[in-house]
Order: C-alpha cells, then sequence, then structure tokens
C-alpha cells in the first residue's frame, strides 16, 4: 500500500464529519500532506485536533482487502471519484470498490423496493431490470434480499452491467446468504461501500447507504414498496439530488403499492414499461456525457490516442477523446473500438451509451455505427 492510500484510510478511520475532512484534503491537495499540514490549518478547516497517532497506524485489513486484485480505494481528489455522487449534498469521502471504477461512471438506474415483494412485484423488477440492462443501462441496487435480488439478478442474466452498493465493509455480506451474488457482481459489474473492511452492518449505515445509491445513479425506480419501506429513503435522497424517481403503481388493495402511490402523488414519474424510463435518460445523461468528455481529455489514454496517426482526435463534434472518428460509418465491435482508441472496454460503453441516447449512435447485434 502506498503511502498516499495509507493517508486517506488514516482519514476513513478517524470518523466524525465529512466536511472537515474533505475541506483539508482540498487545501492541502492530497492526504498526504493534509497528515503533515500544521495545527492551525487542521483548526481553520473545522477539526479541534489533530489524528491521534493510533489512527494513522494503517489496519492490517486494509492493506490485506487493497492488495487482492480488483479492489481499490477511490477517494474524494482521486480523478475518477464519480462525477454524479460529488453533486449530492453529503457525498463520501472514498469508495472502497470491488471492481473496475471506471464502471461508476456507467448511466445508471437504481431500482429498488420491498425486502418482501409480491409476486408481482418481483416480476416487475425483474422485466425492467433486464430490459434496461439489455439497452445498455447500468442496473443499480442494495443487495439486499427482495427487490434488490431480483433486479441484480435480471441484470446479471441479461448480460448488463450491475452495480451493488453495500451498507458495511465488503467483507461483511448482508444477510450473509448475499455473499455468493455479491461476488458474482463483483466478477463482471461494481461493488462499492463508504465503510472500510471489516465495518458490520448497523442499523444507522443502511440509510447513509442509500444517499449513495441515488448518488450514483441517474434516477430511482421504486418498484414495489410500504410506507415505512427504506426504498423511499432512496427515492427521497435522489429527488434531494435533483435525480429524477420513477414509480410503478400498484393495486389499491396491495400494501406494497402504496409507497410507490405516494412518490407519485409528490411528483415521481409513473412508468408502465421499461421504455418509459428509456425515453427519459437523454436529457438526465447529457450532463454525465459532458463530464466523461472532460475526465477522459485528460487521461492518459487519450495522449495515447492522440499520438495514433490512424484517428483524427480534433472530431467535429467536440469529443476530445476521437471516439467519433473512431468508430467510423461502418458497424464496428467493441473490441475493435478498444484497440483503435485505447481506452478500456467499460470506458467506452459508458461514452457509447449517453452517444446512444443522444442519438448519436445506433448499436445492432453488438456492433456500433454513427448515426449522422
Amino acid at each position: 500500500m502506498d503511502s498516499e492510500h495509507a493517508a486517506l484510510l488514516a482519514f476513513i478511520r478517524a470518523g466524525g464529519a465529512i466536511a472537515p475532512r474533505k475541506r483539508l484534503l482540498e487545501r492541502c491537495g492530497s492526504a498526504d500532506a493534509a497528515l503533515a499540514a500544521p495545527t492551525a490549518l487542521w483548526r481553520q478547516c473545522g477539526f479541534e485536533t489533530r489524528l491521534p497517532a493510533a489512527v494513522r497506524a494503517t489496519d492490517p485489513g486494509d492493506a490485506a482487502w487493497l492488495e487482492r486484485e480488483g479492489n481499490h480505494l477511490v477517494g474524494w481528489l482521486d480523478p475518477d471519484y464519480p462525477p454524479l455522487l460529488r453533486e449530492i449534498p453529503s457525498p463520501p469521502l472514498a469508495l472502497f470498490v470491488s471492481g473496475e471504477p471506471a464502471r461508476l461512471w456507467h448511466p445508471a438506474i437504481a431500482v429498488v423496493g420491498s425486502r418482501g415483494p409480491s409476486a408481482g412485484g418481483l416480476r416487475h423488477a425483474r422485466d425492467f431490470a433486464a430490459t434496461l440492462a439489455s439497452a445498455g443501462v447500468c442496473v443499480a441496487s442494495g443487495l439486499a434480499t427482495g427487490i434488490d435480488t431480483a433486479a441484480h439478478e435480471a441484470a446479471l442474466a441479461a448480460g448488463g452491467l450491475t452495480l451493488a452498493v453495500l451498507g458495511a465493509g465488503h467483507d461483511q455480506p448482508y444477510p450473509p446468504s448475499q455473499a455468493p451474488l455479491q461476488a458474482r457482481i463483483a466478477e463482471t459489474g461494481v461493488v462499492v461501500s463508504e465503510y472500510p473492511p471489516g465495518t458490520p452492518p448497523r442499523r444507522s449505515q443502511f440509510p447513509a447507504r442509500n444517499r449513495i445509491l441515488a448518488g450514483l445513479a441517474l434516477g430511482t425506480l421504486v418498484v414495489e414498496a410500504g410506507m415505512k419501506s427504506g426504498a423511499l429513503i432512496t427515492a427521497k435522497q435522489a429527488a434531494s439530488s435533483g435525480r429524477e424517481v420513477f414509480a410503478l403503481p400498484g393495486s389499491i388493495d396491495n400494501p406494497l403499492a402504496r409507497g410507490c402511490h405516494q412518490l407519485i402523488r409528490d411528483g415521481a414519474q409513473l412508468v408502465e414499461s421499461p421504455d418509459d424510463i428509456l425515453a427519459a435518460l437523454p436529457p438526465l445523461a447529457t450532463g454525465l456525457g459532458t463530464v466523461l468528455a472532460r475526465r477522459l481529455a485528460q487521461s492518459d489514454a487519450v495522449e495515447r490516442l492522440s499520438e495514433s496517426p490512424s484517428i483524427d482526435t480534433e472530431s467535429p463534434d467536440g469529443d476530445p477523446n476521437g471516439l467519433w472518428q473512431a468508430l467510423g460509418h461502418d458497424p464496428t465491435d467493441m473490441d475493435e473500438l478498444v484497440s483503435r482508441t485505447g481506452l478500456t472496454a467499460a470506458t467506452l460503453s459508458s461514452m457509447l451509451l449517453v452517444m446512444e441516447l443522444q442519438g448519436r449512435v445506433s448499436v445492432e447485434h453488438g456492433r456500433y455505427s454513427r448515426k449522422r
């Protein structure tokens, strides 16, 4: 583990309010520099005292977890920190990530609902998740039983991308029976938590988890929820972050439909099919596409791209990464686009979905081409 990660972990393990820690990191430019900053600067940022030496010591469990293949720590100052998450009222200081961090930039819809859904609720969750995943949208959820599990499994079965947000450390699956599903998601999708390894599940952590789930998604779909369901917390977090909230109506005799009906009365968009959500995505994804292009313009991959004589990076459509030129007019598969651009498949899939939603790219049988 490098010194920067060790220093960042010290700030995470210290606990307390996130805002002072973020201010200090931003003032110093790195966690390493923040730990060495003078006491006066700590106090200016809202701390009463510096971190004690005991907190600064690296936890062996953190080091062991980070050394495993596929595990990452993405901090507030990391350029790969998800842009949508930065916009929520209280973004986490860092994310512990299993899977490719670039997948956190992929346009996503959160699919949430009751842990004890009806048969119809499960069917709707599977149908919506499978259709969204097949359309290239990441299906995000909280790895709980019921609607969450149905959404994750349907996205995986469709060969799509799914994202799980945990309310405990990665090594503390909750309930424990979800461990196999968590492992499957980490293999082809991404699993995230703001909690370090070893953090057990606590009741207070799950509402906090919901703000991250809502913050990583362009919108949240509530499939089925009672009036006291945690899914309503996710929906409220989404609305407070300026994200779209979608809700499925149900029978007036179904108590698990009452939460959705209340959301609709409060302004959530009533949806009856996945197409209703897909139709709403283009304006929601536009901002993400702009930020993604800006991030790619700063990456090493773009430097490699600009050195390639076969691709014109000065795209007439303002794509600094040159993907528009790499596409050409003939249908091109993902492997060829990876070869032409030097970008990862995860990054390309995010870019291509944004361009598809903007009506600039068409996809058929896994091959992409320009629409104009």
